[in-house]
């Protein structure tokens, strides 16, 4: 599916969950499902347990997150020092 598809499964809304970024007609935040996966969930089980979501809007969350993170600098919270 085209990136722009997509991204149009994402929507924000000042209304709908303080304005985050959620699957549209739902309001199951981008960041919800990225935690779930982040903590080992599977696609599958993210799917069996939200009747209403498919595969696709797994895809959107990543993308959304990617893009998101694509023009972003960051400086480090403090140096890695290797002791010898």
């Amino acid at each position: 599916m085209k990136e722009q598809r997509l991204l149009e499964r994402i929507t924000l809304n000042p209304k709908i969950m303080v304005g985050k970024p959620v699957i549209k007609g739902t309001r199951l935040t981008v960041e919800y499902i990225l935690n779930l996966l982040a903590h080992g969930a599977s696609i599958e089980e993210i799917l069996q347990e939200y009747q209403g979501l498919v595969e696709e809007d797994i895809q959107a969350c990543l993308l959304f997150a990617a893009q998101s993170l694509e023009n972003t600098s960051f400086v480090p919270l403090a140096m890695d020092v290797e002791l010898a």
